[in-house]
């Protein structure tokens, strides 16, 4: 499953269609011809009300839909709000019966599943100007969309994972900036151990926490045609990125929260109270740090770099037609309409980032707080977009933790994972 932002989405005013979606000033007219087309009603299900967010809800039935509906007066938007965590359900019981919408706001990790299914239809080849309008995503948010070799979607919305640091606890054991490097992390620990303060600190040892830390160090997760684990996993440089979290944790360094302690301080609350030095984590911290901790003001960063690089890992929702739509060509429409400049910027404003590309720095203008995080997206990478990727997840914390406690090493630990993990990747559902 995708992480998933829990605060600040809802939507603002948006304009005309534009299929490119480079600015609010190169527009391509995609609207209907009111004269010949046949009026049709579109159903769309979402999430968007997700937490009770109303705002985000009125917005949408209030300036989105009708700004949508005005330029294509033929084309009637049903929008239902579903809860995030009956969705899923819903979706599934629903293909079984025959029951489903025309347009979807989905997780990113439901796509190969729903597509497997024949649930979602396949886009490339179908939707006018897929070509362009993709070619303008983030790499890593558009391959969510990608199950066995044609896109199934497009991105809607993303998110991605950077380097949040505590100042003060930094400042406090000498240190001027946060770690940019793994160097850096593992010089920084002693220091701050000195003040009993821990490096580091996650929640998990799932694909989300430690996928940036193999990346990073040069390592990969599965092969580029998703088909084997085995030699990528367990490769000497994806052993190396997880050896180092391994060794933090033995000396103390990152807290016993990562292998599942439910006692242990939440990295909500350990940042801002000067347990930990730094955490990984996504743009809505900003909103839930303002209304618990309204004083802290972290620093943003990206995450430590290692032989690969800094890379981090992907989340949001994408947007997909059904394959059980009736009128699929206007619902086409809706999709191009979601890949628009007006309609990407306004979002941003309400806290969803913009999966557009050639929208950076417009971006980054109306929501500063976006710039790392921006600018971490440009390497950010997908989990692999299988039909299994939950089992993948288990498989993978469940050997990791043995790691980290000492009963397997890191190599033993990720052979095994990559051995269970390899038939998965070809399940076809």
């Amino acid at each position: 499953m995708a992480r998933r932002s829990i605060t600040l989405l809802s939507v603002a005013t948006v304009a005309a269609l534009a299929v490119t979606g480079c600015s609010s000033s190169s527009k391509t007219n995609t609207s209907s011809d009111s004269s010949s087309a046949k009026p049709v009603t579109l159903t769309f299900w979402g999430t968007y009300g997700n937490g009770g967010n109303k705002t985000q809800t009125d917005a949408l039935s209030q300036t989105i839909i009708p700004a949508f509906e005005k330029a294509n007066p033929n084309i009637k938007i049903n929008y239902v709000d579903i809860p995030y965590d009956s969705l899923l359900q819903k979706l599934t019981t629903s293909a079984a019966g025959g029951e489903l919408p025309d347009l979807v706001r989905s997780d990113i990790g439901w796509v190969p599943k729903f597509a497997a299914l024949k649930v979602f239809a396949q886009l490339d080849g179908s939707l006018p100007n897929f070509d362009t309008l993709s070619a303008d995503n983030y790499p890593g948010s558009l391959a969510t969309n990608k199950y066995n070799g044609h896109y199934y979607g497009l991105p809607l919305d993303t998110n991605t994972r950077v380097l949040i640091s505590n100042r003060a606890a930094l400042a406090s054991a000498g240190i001027t900036a946060p770690p940019a490097t793994f160097e850096e992390l593992k010089s920084d620990a002693a220091k701050l151990q000195a003040k009993k303060i821990a490096v580091f600190a996650d929640s998990g040892l799932q694909g989300w926490n430690v996928y940036p830390w193999i990346w990073s160090a040069g390592g990969q997760v599965t092969s580029p045609d998703l088909t084997k684990a085995t030699g990528f996993l367990n490769s000497p440089e994806s052993v190396a990125g997880v050896q180092m979290l391994v060794d933090l944790y033995k000396q103390g360094a990152i807290p016993n929260l990562i292998i599942g302690n439910k006692g242990a301080v939440q990295t909500s609350d350990g940042l801002p109270k000067a347990n930990y030095a730094n955490i990984l984590d996504g743009p809505w911290m900003q909103g839930i740090w303002a209304g618990q901790y309204p004083k802290f003001a972290p620093i943003y960063s990206q995450v430590p770099a290692g032989p690969g690089g800094s890379i981090s890992v992907v989340g949001g929702e994408d947007i997909n037609l059904t394959t059980a739509s009736k009128n699929p060509d206007a619902a086409k429409k809706f999709i191009a309409f979601t890949q628009t400049a007006d309609y990407q910027l306004a979002m941003a404003k309400t806290g969803q980032m913009s999966v557009v590309k050639s929208l950076d720095s417009q971006e980054a203008a109306t929501v500063p707080a976006f710039a790392p995080y921006i600018k971490q997206l440009q390497t950010a990478r997908p989990r692999p977009s299988v039909p299994q990727a939950p089992a993948i997840d288990t498989a993978l914390s469940n050997e990791l933790t043995k790691a980290f406690q000492g009963s397997e090493s890191v190599q033993q630990a990720l052979d095994n994972a990559a051995k269970t993990i390899d038939p998965l990747l070809t399940q076809t559902n």
